[in-house]
This record gives structure tokens, sequence and C-alpha cells, in this order.
């Protein structure tokens, strides 16, 4: 119940409502064009979890090869680097609140997939 709560603030205040609308923007962006489909799909994933954060985690992915390898070194350079620090920063800001330290908490969980994603899967906890 607390997350469902959690999930509904995160969603309305905390962001939640923007941070997937911007990354399925991305994800639409990259399916059009097409050699950057692995990227959307990633994209997508980050829209899901960044809408409905509490409740769920990030793993690793054991079967991921060297070619996600690869396209994380191609996702940091374009684009990991300054989500992960925009994750960071606006997760800083949420925690000098009392009220708002949930929310830098998802923010610092949206930190490591957003500047590597591919490899990783969310799940429920």
């Amino acid at each position: 119940m607390v997350r469902l709560i959690l999930n509904i603030l995160w969603f309305i205040f905390g962001s939640g409502f923007l941070l997937g609308i911007a990354y399925g923007i991305a994800a639409l962006i990259c399916f059009v064009l097409i050699v950057t489909i692995p990227f959307g799909v990633a994209s997508l994933r980050l829209a899901v979890y960044s809408l409905w954060p509490f409740g769920r985690t990030v793993v690793s992915r054991p079967s991921a090869g060297v070619a996600s390898g690869i396209a994380n070194i191609l996702w940091v350079v374009l684009a990991g680097w300054w989500l992960a620090l925009t994750h960071l920063v606006t997760g800083v800001a949420q925690c000098i609140t009392i009220i708002g330290i949930p929310f830098g908490i998802a923010n610092f969980k949206l930190v490591p997939v957003a500047f590597w994603p591919l490899g990783r899967e969310i799940v429920d906890l």
C-alpha cells in the first residue's frame, strides 16, 4: 500500500510523468532512426521504470553479450552521462526536504540504468 501511494505521489509531484514522456519521446526518435532501435527499447524500459519506480529494482541480465557492452559505451557517450547527471542532481535537490527524500532515492535508483541501460532488466521486488 505504501509503494502504491509513493508511486502515485511520484507520478504527480516527483516528475514521474515528465520523465516518462521524455523517455517515451526519445524512444520514438530512436525507433524512427532504425539503427538505434536497441536504444529505443532501452528508452522504453526507462520510461516505464520512471513512471512507476517504487517496488521495482534493476538487475543485470546475465545473457547480455558483448554487443550490449559496446552499445552501452556508445549510449554513455551520446546520452547516458547527462541523463545520469540529471537524475543525480535532481535526486540531491529532492533530498533537501524531508518529504522529497523518497523521491530523491527514486532518482538515485534511476542513475545506473540511465547511465548503462543495455544488459539490465527491471524486475518487481
